[in-house]
């Protein structure tokens, strides 16, 4: 049995502006990731199943790992296309805004959704969301936007009519979202949804081999740069910081979503629980914080550098050097120590 944690009445809101809408566009953040693409083919193949005229657009380019999911081909590109895209903006009388809480998490796209007069659905797991969607779906304690799409068709009703095609992007942001169930994934109800996606067809294990464990040799290379020559542990005070320049990422010939999970490696030594990823991409500097236990590394991310998440994984971007962020980092953790 499932909880019914999402309020009813905004249920019922989401499936009459459904019903009601002639073109529904899917938009999720800048950036993709496993869970922003994995929800929106899923929202998009059970629209598309359902008769919907229904378009799926994404900021900039997504991993290439990620395009075996059904739909992908789909995807229009805003930085690629960007009149094309501001049209579908324009166009649409329904705008679904996923894994993400603010429009500026949209990039360039974000000032189309402020401006849009389309009735805007916000659906998204990050905590503080802005106010900006007139049905606005926000819970924080939930692994995964794809696991939200999932109660959301359950409890419109349509779950007997899933496809595989939207269980396999449901699953493929869960798996996304969690490490492959290795973090964020202690609700006994995830694994229920696990389970009626098992029951619809749904491969769990080639999509974790696709999502989770499949590199590119470049991209392992790259791996084994960022250990060996960009990771500097601070094991009295329990943290890791990890520099990658854009040559670094040149050297390598870096592709969209080859840095994904690097983070996540300091935090396998045992006394280390705050890992902060740094680096350089395109004219400015991203920065990645992930931790173990109790640190909350959202707050750093929100007080040095004016970026947000949740308290075990959140990121930021800065115009600040490499080394200026790093000094940062260490006089802050010098009075935080990480246990």
């Amino acid at each position: 049995m499932i909880s019914k944690i999402i309020p009813e009445e905004k249920i019922i809101a989401c499936l009459k502006a459904i019903n009601k809408a002639s073109k529904i566009l899917i938009i999720s953040h800048k950036g993709p990731d496993g869970d922003s693409i994995g929800s929106s083919l899923a929202l998009y193949n059970f629209l598309v199943s359902q008769g919907k005229d229904t378009w799926i657009m994404i900021p900039d380019e997504a991993p290439g790992r990620l395009m075996f999911l059904p739909g992908s081909d789909n995807i229009i590109v805003f930085e690629n296309d960007e009149q094309q895209a501001a049209d579908l903006l324009k166009s649409c009388d329904l705008l679904f805004c996923l894994d993400f809480n603010e429009p500026k998490r949209a990039g360039k796209a974000g000032t189309y959704i402020i401006n849009s007069k389309a009735r805007k659905v916000m659906v998204d797991h990050h905590p503080d969301p802005d106010n900006f969607a007139d049905i606005i779906i926000s819970h924080p304690e939930i692994c995964a936007t794809s696991e939200l799409v999932f109660r959301i068709i359950c409890r419109m009703g349509y779950f007997p009519e899933m496809n595989k095609e939207t269980a396999e992007c449901i699953c493929a942001g869960m798996l996304s979202d969690t490490g492959g169930l290795a973090y964020n994934s202690n609700n006994p109800e995830l694994y229920t949804i696990f389970t009626e996606l098992l029951k619809k067809g749904v491969d769990k294990d080639d999509i974790y081999r696709r999502v989770i464990t499949t590199s590119s040799e470049n991209r392992l290379r790259l791996m084994g740069h960022f250990l060996l020559n960009c990771m500097k542990v601070y094991p009295e005070a329990g943290w890791a910081v990890s520099c990658m320049s854009a040559k670094d990422l040149k050297k390598f010939g870096y592709r969209t979503g080859d840095t994904d999970g690097l983070v996540n490696l300091p935090l396998q030594i045992p006394d280390i629980n705050c890992s902060v990823f740094v680096r350089e991409d395109n004219g400015c500097v991203k920065l990645s914080f992930r931790s173990k236990g109790g640190f909350a590394v959202n707050e750093i991310a929100s007080k040095l550098f004016s970026g947000g998440g949740h308290k075990n994984a959140a990121g930021a971007e800065s115009t600040d050097s490499m080394e200026e962020i790093v000094q940062k980092l260490e006089q802050y953790m010098d009075n935080h120590i990480c246990d």
